[in-house]
């Protein structure tokens, strides 16, 4: 099985070969090929690479290479986390929304638009090398905007599915809190890519007895402060909000905070500097504890899981991924992207039922599909007007004065990743 990761130079691949290395049982992997464009840095975390494949008795090879061609070229799955634009996007994206008081963030509101508009261009183009390299291989998309990016393949007729490691850590941190094997809990995972909320945390499986209420009553200040919400909210939800909702619930108490520390992307860079020193030492051969500081947690276990079902190896029957509504979620339109449990098998993902939605959370979903479809819009056709609409359309902007002032400033930062402007 050759598996190509293309953004490999990434400092969380470790964290991905990790996960190779440990379930290789479930996913086979006898070449693992890692494709980047920054040269230094591809011989730095394929070095770390195959130590780890050593030390923990892979018998796999991995290939590192800049040339995107070669590295899609037989492969069987290729799994897709990029930046466009690096570290020093991102810096921006988190930035200049804050000149209008509006959210600094590099998936959502303005920042993530911006992300969008130089990342979908690029990732079509990777999707039709591939195809034409082996039309049967299956994309796994982890670069974000996830939610915009997986729409993006597949309305283009790409094999795609998305990914996120929201609620493979939320099941992971339930597990522990519950005291139970994270196999055995099921999550009633609902929404669009980083707006989600769990409705319900079973036992045993879908129909499984729900421990939601439980789990709120013993452990709902340790919940609440991991997501950084307050508990009466999530009571007075009746349901787990993922980390990203903190954004549009608390978005004023969030844009002050970020006036006044340094930003995300600075604290990452410094993480990034501090890895890199760390992956060139030729003794290392396992993925330090520093990475766990990087994000990410879980990426590995998710990835290998979904890699396994699409390509008919095994893996979890029931996995949360990004895929096409096709009538889910009735309030939606069919060809949106939504992130529910779904079966996964070498047909794709097929999402399970869902039960009614809660009119709150419903309407917000709606809004940002709106915005979404709006995004992919100006990210394929390009123009200030769609850019305008796209802002104006999204909930955390939606302000004539903001939206129009926001666009010039995301033009102003991405003019050099923009063939159109």
């Amino acid at each position: 099985m050759r598996l190509t990761v293309v953004g490999g130079g990434s400092t969380y691949t470790p964290e991905l070969v990790d996960g190779f290395a440990r379930l290789r049982d479930t996913l086979p992997v006898s070449e693992l090929v890692l494709v980047d464009p920054v040269a230094d840095r591809l011989e730095l975390v394929g070095g770390l690479a195959r130590r780890i494949f050593a030390r923990q008795g892979h018998p796999g090879r991995v290939v590192t290479t800049s040339d995107l061609d070669a590295g899609v070229a037989g492969a069987d799955a290729v799994l897709l986390q990029l930046r466009v634009g690096g570290q020093a996007a991102r810096e921006r994206d988190e930035t200049w929304p804050l000149e209008c008081g509006c959210l600094g963030q590099e998936t959502t509101g303005a920042g993530g638009l911006a992300k969008a508009l130089r990342t979908v261009p690029v990732v079509l183009d990777i999707a039709e090398r591939v195809r034409r390299a082996n039309p049967d291989a299956w994309i796994i998309d982890f670069t974000n905007p996830v939610g915009i990016v997986t729409r993006a393949l597949l309305k283009e007729g790409h094999r795609a599915v998305g990914l996120c490691n929201v609620a493979i850590g939320l099941q992971r941190k339930f597990a522990a809190l519950l005291g139970t094997d994270p196999g055995e809990v099921h999550l009633d995972h609902v929404g669009l890519n980083h707006l989600t909320w769990e409705t319900a945390v079973r036992l045993g499986g879908p129909e499984g007895e729900d421990v939601l209420p439980r789990l709120l009553d013993g452990h709902g200040d340790a919940v609440a402060a991991d997501l950084r919400l307050p508990r009466p909210l999530l009571e007075r939800l009746g349901a787990i909000p993922s980390y990203y909702l903190r954004y549009y619930y608390l978005h004023d108490e969030v844009v002050d905070e970020q006036r006044i520390k340094p930003s995300r992307a600075a604290e990452v860079a410094a993480l990034e500097r501090e890895l890199l020193a760390m992956y060139a030492d030729p003794a290392l051969d396992e993925k330090p504890a520093l990475l766990a500081r990087r994000g990410g947690a879980f990426y590995s276990e998710a990835a290998v899981d979904v890699a396994a079902a699409l390509l008919g190896g095994g893996g979890s029957p029931y996995q949360v991924v990004n895929t096409v509504n096709g009538g889910t979620l009735p309030f939606l339109p069919d060809d949106a992207v939504i992130e529910v449990p779904a079966a996964v098998g070498p047909a794709g993902a097929k999402p399970l039922p869902v039960p009614g939605v809660d009119p709150l959370f419903a309407g917000l979903m709606a809004n940002v599909t709106a915005y979404e479809e709006l995004a992919l819009d100006a990210a394929l056709r390009g123009g200030r007007n769609r850019v305008f609409r796209a802002l104006l359309a999204h909930p955390l902007v939606g302000q004539y004065a903001y939206a129009d002032q926001l666009t010039d400033l995301l033009l102003a930062h991405n003019r050099e990743h923009l063939a159109w402007a």
